[in-house]
């Protein structure tokens, strides 16, 4: 049998790849036309796969795809190929999870706000700028200045998407005592879909935590804002192509929601004359909540174990439907 990676991986990682391949040849190719000669009678591959590829294969039965997500991998071709594809989801779980979190306390604490503020010099508690703590009178009634500050307790956040990252997302707010609920095409343990206008009335924040598939496409626009409360927050760690930002844009507007955190769009580096710069109550990250440190050694480990179990004869991991996209 043979393995076939390209682009090449440095000698480290290849040294173990072929270390968890056994007997199976591994072949690091540096050149596409190297890649193209030594894919013709290789069972499995690694890497980055396109129609030429594809097309000089006459053995493939595994791909293991470098990324999670699939809407740039893909092709109609690659979809109707009788090869396995497995994708590299469940890496980045718990690093996006703590930045979903990251944004939700924000909004909680209106900490977005405090740090412009800070950078003004200026103190003014958000719900009443000239209130000033009264130590003699004590916190006996609620007042402007508590409403405007979440308790996180009495809050429900909705999911959509309840995979490995939809379910990092839900253990972390229930540590804070949140409740939650979940909307998922496939996991038995969340409302179907058909019930996300039902997610949307009930929650304070709505996390969109789903991938980039055919069904996704857009699932935000029109008047999906307007199914909110209008206190709610939502947060992207998605897919940029499930919203449409000028949707989002028209509800922030017209404070059809109370504010937005993204960490990916619809284009991207987001243009810099983008309106969404512009709104105080959003909150935008450079496509970066799946960084950390941790991930490279989990993204070496599933590649081990797979190309393990593949040379073994056994059923690889993280096996996908080409046809949905995950």
């Amino acid at each position: 049998m043979k393995l076939v990676i390209h682009p090449p991986v440095e000698e480290s990682r290849l040294e173990r790849i072929r270390a968890a391949a056994g007997g199976m040849q591994v072949v690091n190719c540096a050149e596409g036309a190297e890649a193209a000669a030594e894919i013709a009678d290789a069972e499995a591959f690694f890497g980055k796969m396109t129609p030429d590829l594809l097309e000089r294969a006459g053995r493939l039965a595994w791909i293991q795809s470098p990324t999670a997500s699939l809407e740039h991998y893909l092709f109609p071709a690659l979809v109707a190929h009788p090869c396995r594809l497995s994708n590299m989801r469940g890496l980045f779980s718990d690093v996006i999870a703590d930045h979903v979190m990251g944004y939700v306390i924000c909004f909680a604490r209106n900490l977005h706000l405090y740090v412009r503020q800070q950078m003004e010099r200026r103190w003014a508690p958000v719900g009443a700028p000239e209130f000033q703590v009264n130590f003699s009178a004590g916190p006996g009634v609620v007042n402007q200045v508590d409403r405007a500050h979440l308790h996180l307790a009495d809050a429900t956040m909705g999911i959509v998407g309840y995979g490995a990252i939809g379910r990092e997302v839900a253990r972390r707010a229930q540590a804070f005592g949140m409740t939650t609920l979940a909307v998922d095409p496939v996991q038995e343990d969340a409302w179907p879909l058909e019930r996300l206008d039902d997610l949307l009335a009930a929650s304070d924040f709505v996390v969109v935590a789903a991938p980039h598939t055919p069904r996704t496409v857009k699932m935000f626009a029109g008047e999906r804002f307007e199914r909110m409360k209008r206190s709610a927050y939502f947060i992207n760690i998605g897919r940029g192509a499930i919203v449409d930002l000028d949707s989002l844009v028209e509800a922030l507007r017209a404070r059809t929601i109370a504010g937005a955190a993204l960490d990916v769009y619809e284009t991207e580096p987001l243009p810099t004359d983008h309106a969404l710069w512009g709104f105080p109550n959003a909150i935008l990250t450079p496509h970066v909540a799946g960084y950390s440190v941790r991930v490279p050694e989990r993204h070496l480990e599933v590649l081990l174990d797979n190309v393990g179990r593949f040379a073994r004869g056994d059923e690889p991991g993280n096996l996908v439907n080409k046809d949905e996209w995950f």
